[in-house]
């Protein structure tokens, strides 16, 4: 195999178009793009030119000669998914660029301006949609509420995980480029309101993503020791709005509710040597908590069976090769029906059969582990011993363990931004195709929104930049239509 995708890959598929025989899926435009977990290169197809390798924003990609014992899985993963899904040879290659075609405004056209609030991916993908259109000239100011950019990215992506962090290289690109004013540390709603903003530019972008965690709604859910899996990765990035957090990390146990990426990386920061995030993101505060930490075992416990892993198969290899992951044998039987689609399959059986190869039992020298429960529903958190009990429902029967730490890792909720329209729901900005709507359901002209505050808080970091390009789609065809006001005289 010529080249091979060998970590969790960003999915902006900046290394589709400049495949010179389409190798690389699924590609935006077809309809699995949407729920792949990562992107795949097809061995039977690849002619080893590099391309994609130098697009890569976050250096995921080697040739099959460089791989090391630990990427060893992800060759597999390459070539089973087409063996799963079909060879890239058979797709339908008819993809059309919708900008193709336009023309570049004439010199004396009016400037579009926009205001994008949030730096984070999709407010970086709002500013490199609007740079890369040739039928409108713009300019951009970005708001951001933090005294730094990147969102999540910065704030949310595990600290030692740098080669994902340098998508922020690109962002930073963007930011540099003429036309482009960043405003840091200004809060809208207090600093400057949504009215202001509106007034003082053609179009307002929404981007301000999701940050805390969703309310568990348990008995004890509002216990000291019980803290969302956001708010402690925040913590340990370093995140000002969670300076002080201080988990207890003085019991060997914590429990973890919820099995998606967010949760095996927590679980994977609580039980690696800490020494491997001296001089990251990490905090000083936060590595040196861990560096006296008494957790020695995470259990991380999902609700539904290993068929509905929420978290990624690239992911569970991460974690495996850093610390010892079991799962027991009992909790592997698949769950639910089978997928229809092929890609969906694919998942499934590549996750059960990762799981199968995990030991029954085990753990490191030090007795650090990592166990994967399934099947298990949470019930109720109670104090107890100096710590907390977590009871759940273990397929049927009830249970217990003593913790010190509970960490629901079940999802984000939105956040609202003054002035603006917002669903307490969903989480979300009220949207249709990224114009954003008033409460009589009619579109505020000249308002938009994008990424998780416009979809909720699905996909990677990547999802962003397609999401991106429907909301400018939505925004430019408004400007030529001539429905956006004209920003107001200072």
């Amino acid at each position: 195999m010529p080249h091979v995708i060998v970590q969790n890959c960003c999915n902006d598929a900046s290394c589709v178009p400049e495949c010179p025989v389409d190798c690389i899926h699924p590609t935006p435009d077809e309809p699995d793009y949407a729920t792949a977990e990562m992107l795949y290169i097809d061995p039977d197809v690849c002619i080893d030119c590099g391309a994609c390798i130098d697009a890569c924003p976050v250096s995921a990609i080697t040739t099959d000669y460089e791989l090391t014992a630990e990427m060893a899985p992800f060759e597999a993963m390459n070539a089973d998914y087409y063996a799963a899904v079909g060879s890239a040879a058979d797709r339908d290659h008819s993809f059309t660029d919708p900008r193709i075609g336009r023309r570049r405004p004439s010199s004396d056209a009016e400037t579009l301006s926009v205001a994008v609030v949030g730096a984070g991916a999709a407010g970086h993908y709002v500013v490199s949609e609007l740079q890369h259109r040739i039928d409108v000239r713009a300019t951009i100011d970005v708001y951001e509420r933090l005294p730094e950019p990147g969102g999540l990215v910065r704030f949310g992506v595990a600290p030692d995980h740098a080669e994902t962090k340098k998508v922020q290289e690109q962002f930073a690109s963007s930011r540099a480029q003429s036309g482009v004013t960043t405003h840091l540390g200004v809060r809208v709603g207090e600093d400057v309101s949504a009215a202001e903003l509106s007034a003082a530019h053609h179009a307002v972008v929404y981007a301000v993503g999701s940050l805390h965690g969703r309310d568990l709604g348990l008995p004890g859910a509002d216990l000291p020791g019980v803290t969302a899996a956001a708010d402690f990765v925040a913590w340990y990035n370093g995140h000002p709005d969670f300076a002080g957090l201080a988990p207890d990390l003085g019991h060997e146990r914590v429990v973890v509710l919820g099995n998606g990426n967010v949760a095996l990386d927590v679980a994977r920061i609580l039980t690696a040597d800490p020494e491997t995030f001296a001089g990251t993101d990490m905090t000083d505060e936060a590595l040196s908590a861990l560096r006296s930490s008494q957790v020695r075992e995470v259990v991380v416990l999902a609700r539904r069976g290993p068929g509905h892993a929420a978290f990624t198969a690239p992911e569970l290899v991460g974690l495996a090769r850093t610390v010892p992951v079991v799962v027991e044998p009992g909790d592997l039987d698949d769950d639910g029906d089978e997928p229809t689609a092929a890609q969906a399959r694919y998942y499934r059986a590549q996750k059960v059969e990762l799981l199968r190869s995990l030991p029954a039992a085990g753990s490191a020298p030090d007795g650090r582990r990592v166990v994967l429960r399934f099947g298990t529903t949470p019930t109720a958190v109670a104090a107890s011993d100096g710590g907390l009990t977590v009871a759940f429902d273990d397929h049927g029967a009830p249970s217990e363990l003593a913790c010190g730490l509970v960490l629901p890792s079940i999802g984000l909720k939105g956040t609202s931004v003054p002035g603006v329209p917002y669903d307490e729901a969903t989480g979300t900005i009220p949207n249709a195709d990224g114009r954003v709507l008033g409460p009589d359901g009619a579109v505020l002209p000249g308002v938009y929104v994008a990424g998780w505050c416009k979809r909720g808080p699905t996909g990677v970091i990547g999802t962003n930049r397609f999401d991106a390009r429907g909301t400018v789609d939505a925004l430019i065809a408004d400007f030529h239509a001539g429905v956006l006001s004209a920003p107001s005289a200072e």
